[in-house]
Order: structure tokens, then sequence, then C-alpha cells
């Protein structure tokens, strides 16, 4: 029985479209929303190396994931509950490793339909998650 679905939250449309899926397909289940801050991001941003930059960035990328979160779960109108979590790290480690550690029982994940080489250069959040994934995993396009 899938009682906990975790859906991988970020601000696509893909993962919108994972979001609308999942509480449709699974209306009364619990879904945990959880979106991850990725600190390897924070190089790219002028003033990321300055340690007050540093945490600048981070503490904007936290309140920015709260605010998506926020959003995300006001559209969400289930019969289950709903819960939002941010995590830090590379988005399927840390995807993955919220799964095992909070008892999920379902993962539901956007694709961001990369092919060729872009798919090579870029890596897949989609499929290190089915990868390395302890539970099922729905990867919506």
């Amino acid at each position: 029985m899938t009682d906990r679905i975790l859906i991988g939250v970020d601000d696509s449309e893909q993962a919108r479209d994972a979001l609308t899926f999942a509480a449709d397909e699974w209306r009364d289940a619990d879904l945990v929303l959880v979106t991850v801050i990725d600190p390897s991001e924070a190089g790219h941003t002028p003033g990321a190396g300055i340690p007050s930059g540093a945490e600048q960035w981070y503490e904007r990328r936290k309140s920015d994931a709260e605010e998506l979160l926020a959003a995300s779960a006001d559209s969400l109108d289930i019969a289950g509950t709903v819960e939002t979590a941010t995590t830090v790290g590379k988005p399927a480690a840390a995807i993955v490793e919220y799964a095992a550690d909070h008892d999920i029982d379902h993962i539901v994940v956007g694709s961001h339909g990369r092919s060729g080489i872009s798919r090579i250069v870029l890596g897949s959040v989609a499929e290190a998650v089915v990868r390395n994934s302890p539970v099922p995993v729905t990867v919506v396009r």
C-alpha cells in the first residue's frame, strides 16, 4: 500500500506536472513535498565566495524554497496530509536519502526530458533517483 509519497519539487514545469500527477493518482495518501538546495550552485552567483555572501545566498535560497513549498502545498486538494521539507545537497542523493530516512513508500519526480549530449554532460536527477531509490519511483514527463 502506498501511504507516503515523496514528490521532488523545484520551480520547473516538470515538477509541477509530477505534483499534479501524484495528487490525482494518490488522493488518499500523505504527500511529502521536498525541495533541495544544491550548494554547488552557490559558486555561480556574485559574492558567493565571500562568507557573508554565502550566508546571504543560502538564506535567499531557503526563503525561496519555503515560498515554493507553501505555494505547492496550497495548490493541492487531497484527502491525505501534506508535509514539506527542504534539504541541502545534490538533488538526487538528497531525495533518495530523505526517502530512506523518512518512511517514504514511493517517489514521484519530473523528468526534464534531456537526451543526447546534454543528458550525458548535465546528468539526470530523475535517472539517479531511479537507480538509487530504496522504493518505487514514478518519473512524470
